[in-house]
């Protein structure tokens, strides 16, 4: 493969590009699916291909292939000349990379047990376990699990010299319970709604969920939840469990801190953000006890590698520290527009067939001091939310709504009744502004994002979010009910 990447870009600067990089990828993917009962949907495939991404003329040139062939190499690369030749004719300015040093490595994610190893027997039978537990009340109409795997393996060489041997593993599981009753439709999910909780890591992540033991609890909380009161309408202390919290950070911090969105490159599909580049380092994004840290270093995380698509070297770093808004998420490319002498490393594709985009990587709010126990003694008259169920924010990243799947009302600080129907409305810097306890590291979880969307054509790419569950002063709850 590496003969291959280099004859891709030794033909590309042949043909007159000043920049040129290659990616092979091989994908293995494995998704196994059941529903009530049955097997819903069975994917197992592989795929390869390579795509050639060149700078000529000061533009960007990019052609894909899915044959790996030296003749197909050849008239590929080409092709990406030619095209960013003719984009030239448009630009309004020359693209600047800023510079990396060269590399010549190998990376992998660690793993303990190959999640393709593992028949397709024993997975099946951990699903239709499950699906027995959650329909074993008739109020359950539906009942859905799933497991799924990847392994990616990527050969990237760049004409300044550099070659990146990286095999990135993931594995991934979840279900949810419907419940139908008294005009009701509820659902439960574990470990996290949208299938799950997925992670860098091998079939020890699916060992470790206890998704079998939690599937009584998940159950009974779908049929409770038909009959319970409705979240009331008002202004409350929340408690916001780690699940949910991570789709609070991956929509209102993530997106919002992408540079390419704040600079309008996303304007005409995604919006923009109110992070605009006057407040970096000149604006309160949340409480003093507020630290949003980037880390692609970190353990498990579905963004963790040990190199972008720019073939940038992993770091970590932070987005807003104390409460000040002090970093963004960009490639090498959009480095000078904020001055900085080094790409953050968030050039990513989905792929060998899409050009690298800036995506969101792993990106945490950092634990605090309190345990969970301790945190809900210490609140009087508010509600806890857990698992997302929906959200609506807008094209500036600043107003958003979150429902969630359940919530429970905490009185005398204890958790009390379940409620249905939960939801709660903010404006980014406020919300985060409220934020006064962190739980700690016991209670702190990286959640994975499997299915995060961007760009034209779309692309799909992966991060994760760490978070504790964390309590919010005079949020708006019960929005619409």
């Amino acid at each position: 493969m590496r003969d291959l990447a280099e004859r891709a870009v030794d033909t590309a600067k042949s043909q007159g590009a000043s920049y040129a990089d290659c990616r092979i990828i091989f994908t293995k993917e494995e998704t196994i699916s059941t529903k009530n009962g049955n097997v819903g949907d069975l994917d197992i495939g592989e795929d390869i291909g390579f795509g050639v991404r060149v700078l000529a003329d000061g533009a960007w040139g990019f052609a894909c292939s899915p044959n790996v062939t030296a003749t197909e190499i050849d008239k590929v690369a080409a092709e990406a000349v030619r095209i960013a030749k003719a984009s030239a004719r448009l630009k309004k300015g020359d693209v600047q990379l800023v510079s990396e040093p060269t590399v010549d490595e190998r990376w992998q994610t660690p793993i303990a047990e190959d999640p393709f190893s593992v028949s397709l027997e024993d997975k099946l039978e951990l699903l239709f376990s499950i699906d027995k537990v959650l329909r074993s009340d008739p109020r359950i109409k539906s009942a859905e699990g799933t497991l799924s795997f990847k392994d990616e393996h990527q050969w990237m060489a760049t004409s300044e010299g550099s070659f990146i041997d990286q095999q990135l593993i993931r594995s991934g599981a979840g279900y949810a319970a419907t419940a139908v009753g008294n005009n009701e439709v509820q659902v439960r999910s574990y470990p996290n709604s949208f299938r799950g909780q997925y992670m860098s890591l091998g079939y020890e992540l699916i060992r470790s969920m206890k998704l079998l033991e939690n599937a009584d609890r998940v159950r009974e909380e779908a049929i409770a939840l038909l009959t319970a009161p409705t979240c009331p309408s008002g202004v409350r202390d929340i408690i916001i469990d780690g699940s949910q919290l991570g789709l609070q950070i991956h929509e209102s911090v993530g997106h919002a801190t992408e540079l390419d969105r704040v600079l309008g490159m996303e304007a005409n599909y995604a919006g923009m953000s109110f992070a605009t580049t006057e407040k970096l380092n000149n604006f309160t994004y949340g409480s003093p006890i507020v630290n949003l840290v980037c880390d692609t270093t970190v353990p498990g995380g579905l963004a963790t590698l040990g190199w972008d698509d720019d073939g940038v070297r992993a770091q970590r770093w932070h987005l807003v520290k104390n409460g000040k808004f002090v970093g963004y998420q960009f490639n090498r490319e959009l480095a000078h527009t904020i001055g900085a002498n080094r790409s953050s490393g968030n050039n990513r594709a989905m792929g060998w067939s899409h050009i690298p985009i800036v995506r969101i990587t792993n990106l945490s709010l950092m634990p605090g001091e309190w345990e969970l126990d301790n945190l809900l003694a210490d609140t009087e008259g508010g509600l806890m939310m857990e698992t997302n169920r929906c959200w609506s924010i807008d094209q500036w990243r600043l107003n958003f709504q979150f429902g969630v799947e359940a919530a429970w009302e905490i009185k005398g600080g204890k958790k009390g009744q379940i409620l249905k129907n939960a939801n709660y409305q903010g404006i980014t810097p406020e919300f985060w502004g409220s934020c006064d306890a962190i739980c700690n590291n016991n209670h702190w979880v990286l959640w994975g994002v499997h299915n995060c969307g961007k760009g034209q054509p779309g692309q799909t790419a992966e991060m994760s979010h760490g978070a504790a569950p964390t309590r919010f002063r005079n949020v708006k709850v019960g929005v619409g009910n």
